[in-house]
């Protein structure tokens, strides 16, 4: 969807938790309690676990330019493209236009905020999933392990991300988990999974909750990538996102013809 900033122009350099935040608003507006449902629970598997299945790109604007000093993103056009994807039964066009058709939002903090106005909105039509397909990450894909001292571990550098087995098994054992929760039953194929990477993967540090005691910082990549996959999970990763943490604008994939 097409944006315009039509107050501010400065962002925190971190801003997805914010625009996660702006999202479920906007979701609260239209349905209070679907946007309740996802924010405590998403779908939830038998052991707990919980999904958010809906995944958003980065902010896209036409002209920027990154202020080191004071950890800001300056807009330096009032365009800017934004593309937002669900998976559940409530993304149909019509109630994915309804919510953000002319929605005006803010996002940001008491720092620096930018108001945005949805100007147009564009349905992108599903592509035919097949069990290889080529992306590029709109948003980092983050994937991780849980050490034995508690900590999340992730890939340090762009050549683990790429070649490590591990990697290659969590984001399998994500789309696993999602199609479960999503259809109600194990997924009952050959569950394979390849990843090549057709770009250098550019690492990536986002820092979620900036400033609060509850601040974590999260690593992702950026690259365009080749995925061999059953087409279930191939449309389950295009839609909902790739990896982890999607519902606060990580795996968002663009489809490379």
């Amino acid at each position: 969807m097409s944006l315009y900033a039509n107050n501010g122009k400065k962002l925190p350099l971190n801003y997805q938790y914010e625009l996660s935040a702006a999202t479920y608003h906007i979701l609260a507006s239209a349905n209070e309690e679907f946007a309740e449902w996802l924010h405590e629970n998403g779908f939830r598997m038998e052991n707990g676990k919980q999904f958010k299945l809906f995944t958003f790109s980065r902010l896209n604007p036409e002209k920027f330019r990154i202020l080191r000093q004071s950890n800001q993103l300056e807009l330096l056009s009032d365009k800017v493209e934004w593309q937002i994807s669900f998976l559940p039964e409530h993304s149909t066009q019509k109630f994915v236009e309804g919510l953000f058709q002319k929605r005006v939002f803010e996002v940001g903090n008491r720092q620096s905020a930018v108001q945005f106005q949805v100007d147009s909105i564009q349905m992108l039509p599903s592509p035919l999933f097949t069990d290889t397909m080529t992306f590029e990450a709109l948003s980092p894909i983050s994937v991780s392990q849980r050490l034995e001292d508690g900590r999340d571990y992730y890939p340090q550098d762009g050549e683990a991300f790429s070649t490590s087995d591990w990697v290659r098994e969590r984001l399998l054992k994500n789309l696993l988990d999602k199609y479960e929760v999503t259809e109600g039953k194990p997924f009952a194929g050959e569950p394979y999974f390849n990843m090549m990477t057709l770009s250098d993967p550019k690492s990536t540090l986002v820092t979620i909750k900036a400033g609060t005691p509850q601040q974590t910082k999260v690593r992702g990549f950026l690259c365009r990538l080749a995925l061999h996959c059953p087409a279930e999970l191939m449309r389950i990763a295009y839609e909902s996102g790739l990896g982890e943490g999607n519902s606060q604008g990580f795996g968002c994939l663009g489809r490379i013809n």
